[in-house]
């Protein structure tokens, strides 16, 4: 019993590691470093409770919470504040995806500039598209202030983009 249920957590681990990495990535603002660490950690906590976890409604969903939750713990830390370099890796996307790739940049290096629970917010709300109540579940807190966070961290956004969103407007 034992080796089917731990199949299921390396079919179910092997199916969302890149999508939680990917989610990962936004909330460090870019660290992949941090990022990777962040769903190991994750996909770690999901292991030790995957008999509950795996008769849930939604697994997936609860591994983001849990990703969520391990990127704001690590936030805490003073540790967490250290970083051993501010320039982003130089990674070209494949095919067509390298002509964003500046825009991605200045995208994620505008989230990095947010504090950690204004990205948490942008990224469950706009990247993972979660409702207003699913993002207050997962940070704990109130639907209002996720509105209000909401707002704010999208006019914090706007402001640090300025014009840098128009440079890499097509024609």
């Amino acid at each position: 019993m034992r080796q089917i249920r731990a199949d299921g957590y390396a079919e179910f681990a092997a199916a969302r590691a890149g999508h939680l990495y990917r989610s990962a990535c936004l909330l460090t603002g870019g660290d992949t470093h941090l990022a990777e660490d962040l769903v190991q950690e994750a996909l770690g906590r999901m292991y030790v409770s995957w008999g509950r976890v795996s008769r849930s409604d939604n697994p997936a969903a609860y591994a983001q919470t849990v990703l969520t939750r391990t990127f704001l713990a690590h936030q805490r830390l003073r540790s967490s504040k250290e970083r051993a370099t501010d320039v982003l890796p130089d990674v070209a996307d494949p095919g067509s995806a390298a002509r964003d790739t500046p825009l991605r940049l200045t995208l994620v290096e505008a989230l990095r500039r947010l504090p950690a629970k204004d990205r948490a917010v942008v990224v469950l709300r706009y990247w993972e598209d979660r409702s207003i109540e699913e993002t207050a579940d997962v940070l704990h807190t109130s639907s209002a202030a996720v509105r209000t966070r909401c707002v704010r961290a999208l006019a914090k956004l706007r402001a640090l983009l300025g014009d840098s969103l128009s440079e890499h407007a097509t024609p």
